[in-house]
């Protein structure tokens, strides 16, 4: 039996992929772990998790089709978890940085229930920023 333990990456076709590094890395916080240029892909440190972005327009993005856009994604939304939870700090990080937050809600996730925010990167793809349980 296969035994999933949690999200490894995830790869993100991406237009203009100063301001995907911009959001990524100065207002979530995650750090670049490689680049490979010839290829055309960028991998970001998520936690214990990578975030891979394939500009279109590289090697590995001219593979994959159409760009992203109004008419179709290439993600409903993924979640990241956030420790430690704290609403108001993300709020305020967020909309320093020009990004709305959507309202607290409480959602399930891989470890129950708890409280989350959506906010949207600079080409459309919905982020969950998500806390602990019972939180």
């Amino acid at each position: 039996m296969i035994r999933i333990r949690e999200i490894d990456h995830l790869v993100l076709r991406v237009v203009d992929l100063e301001s995907m590094l911009h959001f990524y890395c100065s207002t979530l916080g995650c750090t670049v772990e490689r680049r490979l240029e010839g290829l055309g892909l960028v991998q970001l440190r998520a936690g214990n998790s990578l975030i891979d972005l394939v500009p279109v327009d590289g090697k590995l993005g001219r593979a994959g089709g159409a760009a992203p856009g109004p008419e179709g994604r290439n993600l409903d939304h993924f979640c990241l978890r956030v420790e430690p939870f704290d609403a108001e700090e993300i709020r305020r990080q967020l909309a320093a940085s020009g990004y709305a937050a959507g309202p607290v809600e409480r959602r399930y996730g891989a470890e129950g229930e708890g409280p989350s925010i959506y906010v949207t990167d600079p080409e459309g793809n919905v982020v969950e920023l998500k806390g602990p349980p019972g939180a």
